[in-house]
């Protein structure tokens, strides 16, 4: 079985997929981690994050991700790179990497190298990655609450936040859509536990 749980930023993806896989007691994955992995380290080597053939010259070894109960964690030749993976610089450039046909081809194969059962969150698990899920999601929420919730977690006022998101969104526009199968689901005025719920209560019988 496979649960996609796709979504616009700082929609709650990552946890909702940790909570619902959990409750599953099945690995969840997180391939946005593997699109900032590349970004941080084509910022690292100095290149131009639009050139895709750049950016794949930089993930040499190549990234793992690591799928672990408490949250994924993505390795690059023994160098746990997550804790620099959702800086603002990384936040600016991933959105260019990921429009990268390549790169997303890239990740892509990662993904599907991985063994089900799982739960997939990302911009299009449900429609590219995973179109055969047995259960697809699709969560969102107005910009302002997002980057209410976003504020808690980085020290940088709401509004400049907000700005940041309409424009993530804009960008992501091509990559992130509802599959539709998908259920749609507003997280704004849910909390993580009533989301979490609200996706398992759509699962198919187990």
């Amino acid at each position: 079985m496979i649960v996609t749980i796709d979504g616009v930023a700082a929609s709650g993806k990552s946890s909702v997929s940790a909570g619902v896989a959990q409750a599953l007691g099945v690995p969840y994955i997180s391939s946005g981690l593997l699109y900032r992995a590349a970004t941080l380290l084509g910022l690292e080597a100095g290149v131009d994050l639009g050139q895709e053939g750049a950016v794949l010259g930089c993930l040499n070894p190549p990234p793992r991700l690591e799928p672990l109960a408490a949250g994924n964690r993505v390795w690059q030749a023994g160098r746990d790179l997550t804790p620099d993976l959702h800086s603002t610089r990384v936040d600016r450039g991933v959105s260019v990497v990921a429009a990268r046909p390549e790169v997303r081809a890239w990740v892509d194969a990662q993904l599907r190298a991985l063994p089900a059962p799982l739960v997939a969150e990302g911009r299009d698990m449900g429609t590219a990655v995973f179109p055969h899920a047995g259960a697809k999601f699709y969560l969102t929420a107005s910009p302002r609450v997002r980057a209410q919730r976003r504020a808690h977690e980085r020290p940088e006022e709401v509004d400049a936040i907000e700005a940041a998101l309409i424009e993530r969104d804009r960008l992501d526009t091509t990559q992130s859509a509802p599959a539709p199968d998908a259920h749609v689901i507003d997280t704004g005025a849910l909390s993580l536990q009533g989301v979490i719920d609200a996706v398992l209560a759509r699962l198919p019988a187990r």
